[in-house]
């Protein structure tokens, strides 16, 4: 038994690891679990909440599809991501994303469909397929890359993603990017290839809203076309993505910090360091690879994260 004290907003996981012992697990068969909360309301009773819950027992070893169908990827990725922050605490930033890559690897062996040392034939059930996309982000993000944060900053940002909720969590992991044009708005890839010069981006990374003006919409902006009555349209496109994002933060505690930039800024560091680089400066002219702004990283892309990945997990030696 435990005492927390929580409030709406704090998001709890609880992990039960089995012990051995000599009883078989009985297949088939219900395992509950129950939790007992005691709160005081506002009109100052005190009342008792009993949760039970109940879950089928399965055995890895015999009935993996089963545990393989339970598979929850937001959750879990929220789940790993607490867990190596609590590492980050105590052990060295390469041991924790060392550590986060064996249990990616681990996890591809046990639940992909794959033929030993044959990379191509890797396959994933669907919902497992966007697991490996959110390790990616995680190791990228600021709860396991330190630098050029204070460690207050780092504290703070590891202390809301340990309390927040999963929809939360997930957007500090992996912030969600929105893509303004004259015609629509539509949610786009974390990729520098959605970085167009006539459109307008909008970030969410949970601790900053990032306004990011494509180089042709931040030209005609600077001439101020906006302040023209011809040209009343692109005004209405200009406030989109500010009324939108100001919704974000009057309604988000602690409120993020609002940055409004344009294309090749230095402002917009903060878009180009959390979009997935498939095109930086080594491969900006490459064949097939039109449309996007290339970024000046050596980090490695998604593709290239997923090409080594599914080498190791096929891999005979591994």
């Amino acid at each position: 038994m435990s005492c927390l004290i929580i409030d709406a907003n704090i998001c709890l996981c609880f992990l039960s690891f089995a012990t051995q012992h000599n009883a078989p697990i009985p297949q088939g068969g219900r395992g509950s679990v129950q939790f007992v909360t005691q709160y005081q309301h506002s009109s100052g009773q005190r009342r008792v909440r009993v949760t039970t819950l109940a879950r089928n027992w399965a055995d890895a070893a015999i009935n993996i599809q089963h545990i393989a169908a339970g598979f929850d990827q937001e959750a879990a990725a929220v789940l790993m991501a607490r867990i190596a922050v609590y590492r980050a605490e105590n052990e060295e930033g390469p041991d924790v994303l060392r550590w986060l890559d064996r249990m990616l690897i681990r996890l591809c062996q046990k639940f992909g469909e794959y033929h030993k040392d044959d990379p191509n034939s890797f396959r994933f059930a669907e919902n497992f397929t966007m697991y490996p996309q959110f390790m990616f982000h995680l190791r990228r993000s600021q709860f396991l890359q330190v630098f050029n944060n204070s460690p207050d900053e780092t504290s703070y940002y590891r202390l809301m993603l340990m309390r927040e909720d999963l929809t939360q969590s997930l957007i500090m992991v992996q912030p969600v990017l929105f893509s303004y044009s004259f015609e629509k708005t539509e949610p786009v890839l974390l990729d520098t290839s959605s970085i167009l010069p006539d459109r307008i981006l909008l970030m969410d990374t949970f601790f900053q809203i990032v306004i990011f003006h494509g180089e042709t919409i931040s030209t005609w902006r600077r001439e101020g076309y906006q302040d023209h009555p011809d040209h009343e349209m692109f005004r209405q496109f200009l406030k989109a993505p500010k009324d939108d994002s100001q919704e974000i933060l009057q309604k988000r505690f602690p409120m993020p910090r609002y940055i409004d930039c344009e294309q090749n800024s230095s402002q917009a560091r903060f878009l180009l360091c959390r979009v997935n680089p498939s095109q930086t400066h080594n491969n900006m002219y490459a064949w097939g690879q039109e449309g996007g702004a290339p970024v000046l990283t050596d980090d490695v892309s998604l593709q290239v994260f997923m090409d080594h990945l599914k080498k190791l997990a096929v891999s005979s030696s591994s």
